[in-house]
């Protein structure tokens, strides 16, 4: 199984991106991972969000497999634990699903279409996070889920 983290917006900033090749670095002792960043759309500043949520939600329906397994990363999906997010990573393993997709929308979250496209909805927090720092929390609960499924010291639970 392959996983991708996918988010709209521009590169990683200075002040996340070492902890977050790090992160992807210890991913791919486990697991395959790449980050790829969906630029925004064309004059996205003259957009109104609607119509920026509809557009970012173009790209992203149209660079999407129909098989792959599609996590959308928005406010109102269901929180879990790490050793939560461990069991669901283990289980699209077990269910042999080739890309496991997880998807942090731009500005304004995701459009519906990939919302109902999506596979599951998860929350980080109930709290408002700016988009770069989810790219590092996520990919260090990630790592942390990879070392739970090992049994490995990172986690202590």
């Amino acid at each position: 199984m392959k996983l991708q983290l996918w988010s709209i917006g521009k590169d990683h900033e200075a002040y996340v991106k070492p902890g977050v090749e790090d992160f992807t670095k210890r991913i791919s002792r486990y697991y395959p991972v790449e980050w790829i960043i969906v630029s925004p759309p064309r004059n996205a500043g003259a957009l109104s969000p609607a119509d920026l949520k509809k557009k970012e939600g173009d790209l992203i329906l149209e660079s999407i497999g129909k098989d792959d397994h599609l996590v959308a990363l928005d406010e109102r999906g269901r929180q879990q634990s790490s050793e939560g997010l461990a069991q669901f990573i283990q289980a699209r393993a077990n269910e042999s699903i080739r890309n496991l997709i997880f998807l942090i929308g731009g500005a304004y979250g995701l459009d519906d279409r990939v919302l109902q496209r999506a596979n599951y909805k998860w929350s980080l927090s109930q709290l408002t996070l700016p988009h770069q720092l989810v790219r590092l929390v996520l990919a260090e609960q990630l790592y942390r889920a990879c070392t739970i499924l090992r049994n490995e010291k990172y986690h202590h639970s």
